[in-house]
């Protein structure tokens, strides 16, 4: 265990496959006393007693959070507001709560909105997951080698931040420091303008007649097979991240837009040199992607392994 991560009690708001597999790491109470979850979800809560990940599993919000030291939202980012107005009045003093949505600057603005002067809030956003999703999915290596990103808020205290920094790196992470602002426009561009292209790539692939829909699916090669992949994950989760980001993601699509225009002036013009340069360019991007070490073996990335 490392120096200084334990916590009385942690709290796991929402158990699918982040928070299962959270809680796959931590269910040895190594780090905490004790540890509770909660999730609205009947069926959520049957799959955790099933598995015996967690003996103390509350009946609501409030008792949840209780007495709880560390608080972990692993929620859609519209539960968010209505979570947190359940539980505002129960919150230990001094608790650390964070969350593992994929957009901040919103999800700050709640909290700050709110002004929760007796808790300390630091978003994080583990950069981790796969297609599938609910608390049969997760996994307890999930975390392991992918980073964290930390946003600290105005009033940060540093000794609270260094405690969630250690209990990500316990989880397995590598751990970012980043602004609310930067956090979102960088998962814009990583995340969520693919995302965007994948559902659009899904879409226009299968809007045609039902026995080309048949064969498409048939013969899907690996590019539209791999965009399938991403264009599979949990809808309201993704629902809630282009709402609540849509600022930099209209930008970013935008220019996604201009740049779609001048390649198919480049195929419609047969300007090979202007293709050439295009695919070279893009070569050279997943060759620094494996680099920096983003990358995996196997194809079918981040899946639960049998």
């Amino acid at each position: 265990m490392q120096n200084n991560l334990k916590f009385e009690k942690i709290s796991i708001i929402g158990c699918g496959l982040i928070g299962s597999s959270i809680l796959r790491n931590i269910n040895k109470k190594e780090i905490s006393r004790s540890i509770t979850v909660f999730d609205k979800s009947k069926e959520v809560i049957d799959i955790i007693k099933k598995e015996k990940l967690c003996d103390e599993i509350s009946r609501d919000i409030p008792s949840a959070v209780k007495d709880s030291d560390f608080i972990i939202l692993c929620v859609p980012l519209s539960s968010y507001k209505e979570i947190l107005l359940s539980a505002k009045d129960h919150f230990k003093e001094n608790a650390i709560i964070t969350d593992t949505g994929s957009v901040k600057k919103e999800v700050n603005r709640i909290f700050e909105n709110l002004n929760l002067k007796k808790i300390s809030w630091l978003a994080s956003h583990p950069i981790a997951g796969t297609e599938e999703s609910g608390p049969a999915a997760g996994f307890r290596d999930l975390f392991k080698d992918r980073w964290t990103i930390i946003c600290e808020g105005k009033n940060s205290q540093k000794d609270k931040v260094e405690k969630l920094k250690k209990f990500w790196e316990f989880l397995g992470s590598k751990v970012k420091l980043m602004s609310f602002e930067d956090h979102d426009h960088i998962l814009a561009l990583t995340s969520h303008l693919p995302h965007a292209v994948a559902y659009n790539i899904v879409m226009t692939a299968i809007d045609t007649d039902d026995k080309s829909k048949s064969d498409i699916i048939k013969y899907s090669a690996g590019g539209l097979r791999d965009f399938t992949r991403i264009a599979s994950s949990d809808p309201i989760m993704w629902r809630d991240i282009f709402i609540d980001n849509s600022e930099n993601l209209i930008k970013i699509l935008n220019k996604f837009s201009r740049n779609i225009e001048d390649f198919k002036k480049a195929v419609s013009e047969k300007n090979g040199d202007k293709l050439l340069k295009v695919f070279a360019t893009t070569k050279n991007v997943r060759k620094e992607i494996i680099k920096a070490g983003q990358d995996v073996k196997s194809p079918d990335f981040g899946r639960k392994k049998s």
